[in-house]
């Protein structure tokens, strides 16, 4: 890999390739980012059913994308781990369940985003 450190607009255009084959790859293997995916579809009907606000948008935008940042970030934890561990290891099982609890905490936080959103409308 080419560390130049010339700017290359080719370059760029090859790190967002990059970034999305990262995404592809996180939808083709991880089965918990289908139900965050469908989540999210689930949730964008609701908000423009219910007119949401530009500021409840605001939140309902950043708690999809938090809780997808988690998931990405978890399965290269995963992935790097299983590289750097293929055999059971009880520190590599510490730090995929530290990062699978990432993803649980988000979760929770963008749940909670979509109660308080969502709830008052509802009742």
């Amino acid at each position: 890999m080419n560390k130049s450190n010339k700017f290359s607009i080719s370059n760029r255009i090859q790190s967002f390739k990059f970034a999305i084959e990262g995404i592809i790859l996180l939808l083709k293997t991880e089965h918990n980012a289908w139900i965050h995916l469908l989540s999210a579809l689930l949730v964008i009907f609701m908000g423009f059913y219910m007119s949401l606000s530009i500021t409840e948008w605001c939140f309902i935008v950043f708690a999809i994308g938090f809780v997808f940042v988690a998931e990405i970030i978890n399965t290269s934890i995963e992935y790097l781990t299983d590289l750097v561990s293929p055999n059971y290891h009880e520190k590599a099982k510490k730090v995929k369940d530290l990062a699978a609890g990432g993803v649980l905490i988000a979760s929770i936080i963008a749940l909670s985003i979509g109660l308080i959103i969502f709830l008052p409308k509802l009742l």
